[in-house]
């Protein structure tokens, strides 16, 4: 992986700065971080890195190694290609002041697969906005990280129209080797969680690609939306977010919920608890009580949130019977993407061979899969 030479080919001549962030996966805590909870995601080894130079003229010129080219102009609107998520974060520091008020090349080659759930979207962010203060002779200090991560998320949006969390830019930001990253969604608030060492994590593909523009992000964060609006009354107190309700209080309150709307409710509070639940279970040294609650974390994605796939399914309930796993989910937004097995080290080449049979002889096709530990977070590689 080179975005420099990419950018050589390209574009003629060297990058002002080049960055790289890592994709992540997400332990436990699905779908809590737009409702303000609490999350635990995971940096992996496999990166992103973006090149970046900036032009005299208002030119956006962006060369990807996986999708092609793309161009637009400082100031157009969003596009609906890849380059939309870097022209969206350099509107925000534009405006911010961090960076010139002209075009730039961009160059990307990725090492974070596309579609599988693993937050390559804000990978590319992030690197960029990275490049882009390097590029401008400002890069980001440590303790702007949390400014940077809150910018991406606005960038992706406001801009690029998607209505993310603040998870995702977050973890890769602050993600240290060796180690999950305990995020409060509503404060910010985070510390660093090691994780043990004889166990890793396999990435599974399920091969099925949902676009999170489609209406199924939307439609969860709108029913979530509603949830909270009618149990503010039933409770009679004036909740910040669905996160801060506790289970009793939820169940005390059920007939002000429609069935549907309870069971995204319900999901959110009980996975809100999972995950404190799972970092008791870390310090305690309890794998296989962590363990399960990943397990039940995919069953109540599946019921109550309804954002699985048969593909994700099979492959959580096919690792159950799996020497050395310790436990399974669906990681990411859902309807496709990947899931994670959290397996014994010693044993994680045969698990991975067990798992990836077993669902060619269900689905006909072998799933692409990864081995990964927590890895580092992003980083300007070259100020140029």
């Amino acid at each position: 992986m080179d975005a420099r030479l990419l950018f050589e080919r390209r574009f003629g001549g060297l990058p002002a700065a080049v960055a790289a962030s890592p994709g992540r996966v997400n332990l436990i805590g699905e779908h809590t971080d737009y409702n303000g909870g609490l999350v635990l995601p995971v940096a992996i080894p496999q990166r992103l890195e973006v090149a970046v130079r900036f032009r005299a003229d208002e030119r956006v010129l962006g060369a990807s190694r996986a999708a092609g080219g793309a161009e637009a102009r400082v100031g157009d609107a969003a596009r609906g290609d890849w380059l939309d998520y870097a022209r969206g974060v350099a509107g925000e520091l534009r405006a911010a002041g961090r960076i010139p008020g002209r075009g730039f090349e961009l160059a990307v080659v990725s090492g974070v697969p596309e579609g599988a759930g693993l937050s390559s979207s804000a990978a590319l962010e992030v690197a960029a906005a990275l490049a882009l203060l390097g590029a401008a002779g400002s890069p980001a200090a440590d303790g702007e990280r949390p400014w940077l991560a809150a910018l991406c998320r606005r960038a992706e949006t406001r801009f690029v129209g998607v209505p993310c969390g603040p998870m995702d830019p977050f973890a890769v930001l602050h993600a240290r080797p060796g180690c999950a990253v305990r995020l409060d969604c509503a404060s910010l608030e985070w510390q660093p969680v090691p994780l043990p060492d004889e166990l890793e994590l396999l990435i599974f593909d399920t091969g099925v690609v949902h676009a999170l523009r489609e209406g199924g992000y939307a439609e969860r964060l709108s029913e979530c939306q509603r949830a909270l609006e009618r149990l503010r009354p039933a409770l009679g107190r004036p909740l910040a977010n669905l996160a801060a309700v506790g289970e009793r209080e939820l169940y005390a309150v059920r007939p002000a919920l429609d069935d549907r709307v309870w069971r995204r409710a319900r999901h959110v509070v009980r996975e809100n608890a999972r995950v404190d639940a799972f970092v008791r279970a870390l310090r305690d040294g309890d794998a296989a009580a962590a363990g399960r609650l990943m397990y039940a974390s995919h069953l109540s994605l599946r019921d109550d949130y309804e954002v699985t796939c048969a593909e994700s399914d099979a492959l959580v309930e096919l690792s159950r019977g799996i020497p050395g796993v310790v436990g399974a989910r669906m990681t990411g937004a859902g309807w496709g993407g990947s899931t994670i097995h959290w397996v014994e080290r010693a044993r994680s080449g045969e698990a991975a061979r067990r798992l990836k049979d077993a669902f060619a002889e269900r689905f006909g096709r072998e799933p692409r899969w990864w081995l990964a530990r927590a890895a580092d977070a992003a980083r300007l590689s070259d100020p140029g």
